[in-house]
């Protein structure tokens, strides 16, 4: 009898079976727009596509009148610069200090123990003192997201350090090398595969990271568009604007799973697709 764990789809069906839940939702909310609308025309809560569509065009394609700005265009670069820059700097602290834990015991006996208590606070819990510290601007946006990711990125790599059989460091201090050159050429090539995966992960909280600190206190960017526009029930704005960032975040995690495949194909091997 043939088991269902066995039963692997062709590129065709495959790509079917993908479409398949959007076309089902598309055609759920627009039934539920048109039955909420036929029995109120005034209903806010599910705009039908059209409203939609012609509202985030105008915000694509017509400068506001009060800053001149093309409204979602200035707010996705203000969110994606945010972004990059914490996403950036905890990728780098998150390397660094992942590497360290893994393959130094002195520094793993020493901030092993702090970097597994710093994970397990709220990063949310910490957004009132971050705007004390750090005022409303931009700083304390970006710390958050810093806060936010790198101490689950720094646990998973240095596991992931750890996890390198021992002997292969045993042989690189045999043949000469540092502890500098055993890090960079054997710990760092097995870890980069992990640490793309630990960014594509990352990325809802990132986001997430954003739009909470945007809401709160910000002038332009995705998350205060969302949250300015909420007291009006413009949700013709609201679920443009949530389906924008999903889709941005899809992108990036394609991306990364591409970058990954093509710079470290051996790690891929055997992967089941």
């Amino acid at each position: 009898m043939r088991r269902a764990m066995n039963i692997v789809p062709t590129p065709g069906v495959r790509v079917l079976l993908a479409v398949l839940p959007f076309v089902l939702i598309a055609f759920l909310y627009v039934f539920g727009s048109a039955e909420r609308r036929a029995a109120n025309p005034d209903d806010k809560l599910l705009p039908p596509v059209s409203e939609m569509a012609a509202t985030i065009t105008r915000m694509a394609t017509e400068p506001d009148k009060r800053t001149g700005t093309i409204v979602l265009w200035a707010d996705t670069a203000a969110s994606l610069q945010r972004l990059g820059l914490g996403l950036g700097i905890a990728t780098i602290t998150g390397l660094t200090l992942g590497l360290a834990l893994g393959v130094l015991p002195l520094v793993g006996a020493g901030l092993g123990t702090l970097i597994a208590v710093i994970s397990m606070v709220p990063p949310m819990a910490l957004l009132p003192i971050l705007f004390i510290v750090f005022g409303l601007g931009e700083v304390s946006k970006v710390v958050l997201i810093v806060i936010g990711i790198t101490p689950v990125i720094v646990r998973d790599l240095a596991l992931r350090t750890q996890q390198i059989p021992i002997e292969q460091f045993i042989k690189a201090q045999t043949l000469g090398a540092s502890t500098w050159q055993a890090t960079l050429r054997v710990a760092l090539p097995q870890v980069m595969p992990r640490l793309i995966d630990c960014l594509r992960l990352a990325l809802g909280p990132a986001f997430l990271f954003l739009i909470s600190a945007e809401a709160i206190a910000a002038e332009n960017g995705l998350g205060y568009r969302i949250f300015l526009v909420r007291r009006y029930l413009a949700m013709d704005v609201i679920i443009p604007y949530v389906a924008w960032i999903t889709l941005l975040a899809y992108i990036f995690d394609f991306v990364l799973a591409r970058i990954g495949q093509w710079a470290f194909p051996w790690a891929y091997v055997g992967e089941r697709r």
